[in-house]
């Protein structure tokens, strides 16, 4: 796999349009850090590490809806395997005018593009939700 991230916002969005409750993904680091940033900003209910039949790590990821239809309306991958974005703190994009969220990944962390601009730092733009 080349994209784990883009891989796991794809799993995302193809459940939701499913209308499942969860999804799988296999582990790692960074998909946790981007997990927690879309659990503090209230985009998934949260998510639980597990395994799978063979063994290997996975989350599990509770997907959360508002009156049937999805809270994670678009989500986008930025920064690319074959095209990095990078920015600096007075560079990075506000997601539809502050209403979405950027995932940016800098020294200090993974974080909301709030919490980046708050700490003074710019790093990899990772993706966007709204």
């Amino acid at each position: 796999m080349n994209d784990p991230i883009g891989d796991m916002l794809t799993r995302i969005r193809n459940s939701q349009m499913r209308g499942k409750s969860t999804v799988s993904t296999p582990a790692s680091k960074l998909r946790g850090w981007v997990l927690d940033v879309l659990a503090d900003e209230g985009y998934i209910r949260g998510y639980e590490a597990g395994t799978d039949s063979n063994g290997h790590p996975t989350l599990e990821i509770s997907l959360k809806y508002f009156d049937g239809t999805p809270v994670i309306r678009e989500l986008a991958r930025v920064s690319t395997p074959g095209r990095r974005v990078y920015m600096g703190v007075k560079d990075i994009p506000s997601v539809r005018q502050g209403l979405g969220v950027s995932i940016v990944s800098t020294p200090k962390g993974v974080m909301s593009d709030a919490n980046a601009r708050a700490a003074n730092v710019g790093g990899e733009v990772l993706c966007t939700v709204f």
